[in-house]
């Protein structure tokens, strides 16, 4: 399997574990909540889909054995909704838990980092340090690259490579205040959305101060 198909069955997998959908549902969901699937297709997803039913990670219903009240009017062709299974959610499970360098990579840190309110902290931990290393080190190259080439570089070029570091600089500053809130403790309620302060708001109370990313 391909690294883009893996990076797919993983964000799949992740998204079936919330609530079954059915295939347009779930394409509409990889392309707002996972930026990095904007140009993923209809092509792409459905042999995905196939693949994950066949190996037993999912199994295809209709609107109606989902949902007796959801069943489609005579003549339409009934939606087909996926759901996650047993084995399914155990394979998510082992996936979260890897925090290897391709857990570090572009898309697949982003792919990741989608789901780190599942993930537990140890392991967010080492995916977050991965990808600051990653990105130390890239940073460094492109520096001693504009060093040796500055003086052969027309202005736009070099701008663009400006704005390239400069991105980069700005991921790893992203990354160290991520890093630094889970050591703090605060990446729970990262994870969850929600502290104790939610809840007196909810409550009629005034709301504390939120830890930020």
């Amino acid at each position: 399997m391909s690294k883009r198909s893996g990076i797919l069955e993983f964000a799949v997998l992740g998204l079936l574990r919330e609530s079954p959908m059915h295939g347009y549902e779930l394409r509409k969901r990889l392309n707002t909540s996972l930026g990095v699937f904007r140009a993923f297709s209809y092509g792409t997803l459905y042999p995905c889909l196939k693949t994950l039913v066949t190996q037993g990670w999912l199994v295809e219903e209709t609107a109606a054995d989902a949902d007796p009240l959801a069943a489609p009017l005579a003549g339409r062709r009934a939606k087909i909704v996926y759901r996650l299974t047993a084995a399914g959610k155990e394979h998510f499970e082992e996936l979260l838990a890897h925090s290897g360098p391709d857990a570090w990579e572009d898309e697949h840190f982003a792919a990741r980092f989608a789901f780190f309110g599942q993930t537990s902290k140890d392991v967010r931990m080492r995916v977050l340090e991965g990808r600051r290393s990653r990105l130390e080190e890239r940073l460094e190259k492109m520096r001693a690259s504009l060093a040796r080439t500055r003086e052969r570089l027309d202005d736009y070029t070099l701008e663009l490579q400006r704005h390239g570091m400069e991105s980069v600089e700005r991921e790893v500053r992203w990354l160290n205040e991520l890093i630094e809130t889970e050591r703090a403790g605060r990446g729970e309620r990262l994870a969850t959305g929600r502290d104790d302060n939610d809840n007196n708001q909810e409550n009629g109370g005034r709301p504390g101060d939120r830890g930020t990313a």
